[in-house]
């Protein structure tokens, strides 16, 4: 699972190739007004002394992380990331380990620029050069809603250590002649022992077989690790979902949609399914709605039916994960988790 801080009413999700090509399309038919309202450079656009200083800023937030230096992260975040400053602390206490030691590559970085006095409702930015077709090799496109004006700055790091690497992603907002954090992703490029190419030929795999849930299920985790931020596309990732696109069963939930799964005499409303790394194994993690988690026996009960009922459901999974873990959650968040292996699921 990714491991992130951010000011969640800036940076949400989407990749899809249909939003990247009807932005391009209203780019060469109203040209004048998008270019007003939200730009974007890449580092070969900047001039010099911007992008040395977006550079210099973001590795020493580098550093600060890989020391395990909150305290000096929260001193240099934007007011609004500094009041709500929990999601980084622990972002940066769950990796420090894997950073320690680390160097961080740059692999890229843009400049997205969103004009007016107002925020925009649904920011699409274009980086770089899009062909009749969409995206090319150097291109990149963010989706970003309710993203106040100003200036910020999305660096792409590659950190390395001994023990793991990082895809270590940094969103800075310029606050006078000052680079402020304003966001923080530090996401593991392997998980349970493999990166994003091996999961993605996993998929293909089930693919084959028919296994549709493997495969669609596969293919988000082998996304999440290629991919380094989910509301940023590019062409590898664009060609992605034009390959998988069809695979996504009908019944599955994510995004706001839930899906019904009868056990016995009850039926659960699901709201997630994902796989999770568990040292070299991977789990499968299903999320449902619950009343209550308070009696801890009956929420036992009620997970362990729901994982029964879900092999049931999708027999395939047998084949893809080691364990089962099911997470009742209440209205107010609260959760209570069980964890099945798939040997003892009868």
């Amino acid at each position: 699972m990714k491991a992130k801080a951010e000011i969640k009413m800036n940076w949400v999700c989407c990749s899809r190739r249909a939003r990247v090509l009807g932005a391009a399309f209203a780019m060469l038919v109203g040209s004048t007004w998008i270019a007003r309202a939200q730009s974007c450079q890449t580092s070969n656009e900047l001039d010099d002394a911007t992008r040395s200083a977006i550079t210099a800023v973001a590795q020493r937030y580098f550093d600060m992380a890989a020391k395990g230096d909150a305290a000096s992260l929260r001193q240099n975040a934007i007011p609004l990331l500094a009041g709500n400053f929990a999601g980084v602390e622990s972002t940066i206490k769950e990796r420090q380990p894997a950073l320690a030691g680390a160097h961080a590559a740059l692999k890229a970085e843009f400049l997205l620029e969103a004009e007016g006095k107002e925020p925009l409702p649904h920011g699409e930015f274009l980086c770089g050069v899009f062909g009749k077709n969409g995206q090319t090799s150097g291109s990149a496109a963010f989706y970003l809603d309710n993203l106040a004006p100003g200036k910020y700055a999305v660096v792409l790091l590659d950190a390395t250590s001994a023990s793991a690497r990082i895809n270590f992603t940094e969103i800075l907002q310029q606050v006078g002649t000052d680079w402020k954090l304003a966001g923080l992703y530090e996401d593991p490029a392997q998980l349970a022992g493999h990166d994003g190419d091996w999961f993605l030929a996993r998929s293909r795999e089930y693919k084959t077989k028919g296994q549709l849930h493997n495969a669609w299920l596969y293919y988000l985790q082998g996304r999440n690790l290629v991919a380094p931020l989910s509301f940023m596309s590019t062409l590898a990732t664009d060609k992605l979902y034009e390959e998988f696109q069809k695979t996504q069963p009908a019944d599955m939930p994510g995004n706001g949609k839930t899906v019904d799964l009868a056990a016995g005499a009850t039926t659960y409303k699901i709201t997630e399914l994902f796989p999770a790394p568990v040292g070299n194994d991977l789990d499968l993690i299903v999320k449902y709605q619950a009343a209550d988690v308070s009696n801890t026996n009956q929420a036992y009960q009620s997970n362990v039916a729901v994982i029964k009922a879900l092999v049931a459901k999708y027999p395939e999974v047998k084949d893809a994960f080691a364990a089962v873990v099911a997470r009742a959650v209440d209205r107010s968040g609260k959760d209570y988790g069980t964890l099945l292996a798939m040997k003892d699921v009868k």
